[in-house]
């Protein structure tokens, strides 16, 4: 059975959750790969929602065992919160069910200090981070400053680091952005209490990744955020700071390429974005407020309310080519019955030209417009439907323009968003 790859195909808030929280029914191992808590999964499982930031999903699931790796940032007080609130909840957490990657890099409390203070410093012109330090925390680990999970139970180590950071961070922190300096000592003493509590669950994630090959075990890999926020191909700056595409589960694991058998694409029914960034399709209209309403479009992060517009698939294409998509997974599709007309961006027309994908300079972007083809809505509900056939024509034609714009055959369509409420066209984990 192929290991499969969970992309998000737009900008974020796919639904990517349920997803996972589907293919994990076949898999044995489910692993995230970057990111950090500015992420999050939401997931209804017999009438109780779920929400996760860091954790895998999978971790809902008995006799799974869920491992955060390398190239996530990883906020240790989140994270512990996160599983105090699973065990809560009657989930077993535990080494034996959760690992997190001893060469993930910490999110430390300056982190978050710069984040929130950058962020406000740039009024207008801000990118609608979400305050978390994820930015902050990469740029250390690409400045090789950073304090990695291991670090938190070296306290030499860790105190060395801190003190080193905390000398340019305070500087840049009062003097540049009008901020307050972090206490050294407190910041210690944080940072090595979360040590103690995680360091039963550090170990190297590659090495159990190539343990379960070796014993023929199916590995699902869990992306976050959505492909046009990646730091490379999306809409930069307004993009998080790591690479959600597929090609980087091997790095932000540590399996090679050819582990990767099966990427599937999310893609919400409709469009949606977070924060600031040209958005083609966005409609700031009465539909637009019936989509959002109807999909309770609001972060689940964040508690932000989303921008709505049609399905754009010169992004899906775009997607489709970044990632190697083998199949698509349609989410919310439940959210568009009732409306009389819909619409699904086929192009973008810039100053009379056609354009075949999305361009990389933002100022033209925002100059594009639409080019539209018209489909007929549907009225009946849709949720209990478990076979295309038992849709309304007008959303299999709807799902048939999917396919046939882009190339990639659907594997899954959701209908609702418990985990009944969906049609499985074909596992991938059954894909030769």
């Amino acid at each position: 059975m192929p290991n499969t790859v969970v992309v998000g195909t737009q900008w974020g808030d796919e639904g990517k959750g349920k997803i996972v929280d589907l293919l994990t029914a076949e898999a044995d191992v489910v692993v995230r790969y970057q990111g950090g808590n500015n992420a999050g999964h939401t997931l209804v499982v017999e009438g109780k929602k779920f929400i996760f930031h860091l954790i895998p999903s999978g971790i809902l699931y008995e006799g799974k065992k869920c491992l955060i790796g390398n190239g996530l940032v990883v906020d240790p007080g989140i994270l512990l919160k996160e599983m105090e609130n699973l065990e809560k909840a009657g989930i077993r957490v535990d080494p034996e069910r959760l690992a997190l990657s001893e060469k993930a890099h910490v999110i430390m409390p300056y982190h978050k200090a710069v984040d929130l203070a950058r962020e406000a410093a740039k009024g207008k012109e801000k990118i609608g981070t979400t305050g978390r330090g994820i930015g902050p925390c990469y740029e250390d680990k690409a400045a090789r400053i950073g304090i990695r999970a291991i670090d938190l139970t070296e306290p030499e180590t860790l105190e060395k680091k801190i003190k080193a950071c905390l000398k340019e961070k305070n500087f840049y922190l009062q003097q540049f952005l009008d901020g307050q300096a972090l206490d050294e000592k407190e910041v210690l003493k944080e940072t090595l209490a979360y040590g103690k509590k995680l360091s039963s669950f550090l170990t190297d994630v590659s090495l159990e990744m190539e343990e379960a090959l070796k014993r023929k075990k199916n590995i699902l890999f869990e992306g976050a955020q959505g492909t046009h926020l990646d730091i490379d191909h999306g809409t930069y700056p307004f993009v998080t700071s790591s690479n959600p595409v597929a090609g980087a589960a091997c790095a932000g694991a540590g399996v090679g390429p050819g582990q990767l058998h099966h990427v599937v694409g999310v893609v919400k029914a409709y469009t949606t974005r977070v924060g600031a960034g040209p958005f083609v399709t966005e409609l700031t209209d009465g539909t637009g407020d019936y989509i959002q309403e109807r999909g309770k479009e609001f972060g689940s992060t964040t508690g932000r309310r989303r921008r709505c517009g049609w399905l754009d698939l010169v992004v899906l294409k775009d997607s489709a080519r970044l990632n190697g998509l083998n199949s698509l997974a349609i989410t919310k599709l439940d959210v568009l019955t009732g409306l009389d007309t819909l619409r699904v961006c086929v192009g973008y027309e810039w100053k009379g030209q056609r354009l075949p994908s999305r361009p990389a300079s933002l100022s033209k972007f925002a100059e594009c417009t639409p080019v539209y083809q018209e489909l007929h809505g549907w009225q009946e509900d849709i949720s209990g439907a478990r076979q295309l056939a038992d849709l309304p024509a007008q959303a299999r034609t709807y799902l048939d323009v999917i396919q046939e714009k882009t190339g990639v055959p659907l594997s899954i369509v959701s209908v609702g968003p418990a985990r009944k409420e969906t049609i499985m066209i074909k596992n991938p984990f059954h894909s030769s």
